[in-house]
């Protein structure tokens, strides 16, 4: 059998490695039910061929992901059996826990994952991401949730097992960003590196788990995993599913998809966004804004 030829990802197989990139670069690879469920069938893929000892995650383009496609997907098909399209917390909940089901593929799987990251990694990008078992970003790169200002809450929620609870509040709570070598310094990556070296240090890695027997790398991934389950890792993310679909019904999440759909999306985030400048957090020493509300580079 040939490599799989996927519509939304590029899936190729070289040297003890998976490479999958996110191939949506004109929406900054904006996750659609469509792409999630190729990844989801490419990763499948990668774990059940013998030659591949891990997968490399990345997005063509200028970003990792910028986030979930808030543009109605499956354009022009209809079903002809009966679907979910109400609009119940019920309905909200099933669709949310559609995508993180694939999404969750990450962590299920046998073989070892590094997220390679460039660009913007928001929303959930971030949620993608942190499913992972290894991230390494550019330290340009910039991570961040800005939906959670008034869209609903975090459908996944990695955050805490990687920040920390007062790190993940602080980001989370008022949709801050932070760039590459910040995010490595907290521990949401694992390292950032120049971004003209990141795909050197990416491979570097992918190098030497095609080293290891891969049944060892299954079971050594494995056990840290149950520990992370043994925390609550599963749990949560299932708790945050229906979180996320509570959160939907709070007026402001309301009032913002009534002004997406009458005034359009660019308005409606830029009105969200106005009153937080630059959106920047800063993750050592004070933040002090200008007029503007933009961070002030301090001398280190």
């Amino acid at each position: 059998m040939g490599t799989p030829v996927f519509e939304n990802i590029d899936y190729e197989i070289h040297e003890g490695r998976a490479r999958i990139t996110l191939n949506r670069p004109e929406k900054r690879n904006a996750l659609s039910i469509e792409l999630v469920e190729d990844l989801r069938a490419a990763l499948w893929e990668a774990d059940d061929n013998k030659s591949v000892h891990c997968v490399i995650l990345k997005g063509a383009g200028r970003s990792f992901c910028a986030g979930y496609d808030l543009v109605p997907s499956r354009k022009g098909k209809e079903d002809k059996e009966e679907r979910r399209r109400g609009i119940g917390f019920d309905d909200d909940a099933w669709q949310i826990e559609k995508f993180q089901r694939c999404l969750r593929t990450l962590a299920e799987m046998h073989k070892p994952s590094i997220a390679q990251i460039h660009g913007h990694c928001y929303a959930g990008g971030t949620d993608l991401a942190l499913y992972c078992d290894m991230l390494i970003c550019a330290d340009n790169a910039s991570f961040g949730y800005s939906a959670l200002r008034n869209m609903g809450a975090a459908p996944n929620q990695m955050w805490l097992y990687h920040i920390g609870p007062q790190w993940t509040k602080r980001l989370l709570l008022t949709g801050d960003t932070i760039n590459g070598r910040e995010a490595a310094r907290l521990g949401l990556v694992l390292k950032s590196v120049p971004e003209d070296l990141l795909e050197q240090e990416v491979e570097g890695l992918a190098d030497r788990l095609s080293w290891v027997d891969a049944d060892m790398l299954s079971a050594n991934k494995r056990i840290i995993n149950i520990g992370m389950e043994l925390m609550g890792a599963q749990t949560l993310q299932r708790l945050a599913a229906e979180n996320d679909a509570r959160a939907h019904t709070a007026k402001a999440a309301k009032d913002v998809f009534r002004q997406i759909a009458n005034e359009g999306l660019r308005a409606a985030l830029d009105d969200r966004d106005r009153p937080f400048g630059d959106s920047r957090a800063r993750v050592s020493g004070p933040e002090i804004r200008d007029a503007d509300g933009r961070l002030i580079e301090l001398d280190e």
